[in-house]
Order: structure tokens, then sequence, then C-alpha cells
């Protein structure tokens, strides 16, 4: 059950009881806005502890703009309470769906088994040394094609070829690779 929210003069009162310190009319104001707020919150976050939290968040933020004098039309306090709120649980709900989920990482989400880095670190060895022994013009194009994402006419471009060109020694590239691995594997 709400309570009724004062009339404009109540709340400027209410507001120039608060700048002059008076702690009855800081309970006061929390007693009149805290349940409207929190119903409002609460249909925002849609869960009760964030809009219990929210709310103390603004009342807290509504006395002390009140206690600094901040609050331009004091007349207008339940408007004031009522942006406030709505900043409040905007900036909330904007954070919260930027954060990630909170998801723990077990053993079957692993992407590798470490059993299988030994094998990885195996396979990487073969290319390397692969990769070694190729022409250094081959070994560049290849390189730029895989590592880079360069397409053959860039490639041609940059090492002042054909694109053609290019396209031949990539493919041979490739294949020597493959059948240099192929052998050393065999090993």
């Amino acid at each position: 059950m709400s309570i009724a929210v004062p009339n404009s003069g109540e709340q400027a009162s209410l507001a120039e009881r608060i700048r002059a310190g008076d702690s009855s009319a800081e309970d006061e104001l929390v007693r009149v806005f805290r349940q409207n707020v929190f119903i409002m919150l609460l249909a925002r976050t849609r869960n009760p502890e964030d809009a219990r939290e929210l709310t103390q968040d603004v009342m807290f933020s509504v006395l002390r703009a009140l206690r600094d004098g901040r609050v331009r039309e004091v007349e207008k306090l339940a408007a004031f309470v009522h942006g406030t709120a709505r900043n409040v649980g905007n900036n909330f709900l904007r954070c919260h769906s930027q954060r990630p989920d909170d998801v723990p990482i077990s053993s079957e989400m692993l992407l590798v088994d470490p059993a299988d880095q030994v094998e990885i670190s195996d396979r990487l060895s073969l290319v390397h040394r692969a990769l070694e022994r190729l022409d250094l013009a081959d070994r560049r194009i290849l390189l730029m094609t895989l590592v880079e994402g360069l397409k053959p006419g860039e490639i041609a471009s940059k090492l002042s070829l054909n694109p053609e060109t290019v396209r031949k020694r990539k493919s041979r590239a490739l294949k020597q690779v493959i059948e240099l691995i192929r052998k050393m594997s065999r090993k």
C-alpha cells in the first residue's frame, strides 16, 4: 500500500526542512517516497534485492541533493524523486546489460585438453620446420596469405610481382609444406 504523495506546498516545506538539517524531515521523505520508488525499481529490475539496494541509493541521492540545495523546484520534489529513481534504474540496467554473465569454467569447457598439448606442440614444430625449408619469397607469400589474410593482388603490389605469379607460388608453397609435413611425421 503506497502512501499519498504530498501536495506541492508540502513538498516545498519538506525540502526546506531537510535543507535546514531537520532529521525528522529526512525520515518523512524516506517514509513518503521509499515504497513507490521500490515498486518502480522492482518493475524495472525484476529483482527484489537489486530494487531494495537501488531504492536506498535513490533515497540517499535525493537527500544529498536536498541538503546541498541542488533541487531547483522544491515544490516538484516528487518529480525529482521519480526522475532520480528513473536515472538510477537506467544506469543499473545499462551497466547490468553490459556485464558478462558469470559462468564458472569447468574442465569440460576447455577447448584444448591438457593431454593434447604435447600433440599440438609437436604439430606446430612440424609446421615451423616445414616453413623453414621453403624458399624465402614463397614463405613470405604464404605467411602474408595465411597470417595477414592478404589477397594475391595485395601481396603482388607489396612484393612487386604479378598477381598470377603470387597465386602460383602460394599454391606451390602450400603443396610443398603439406608434403614436407607428411614426410616429417612419418619419421
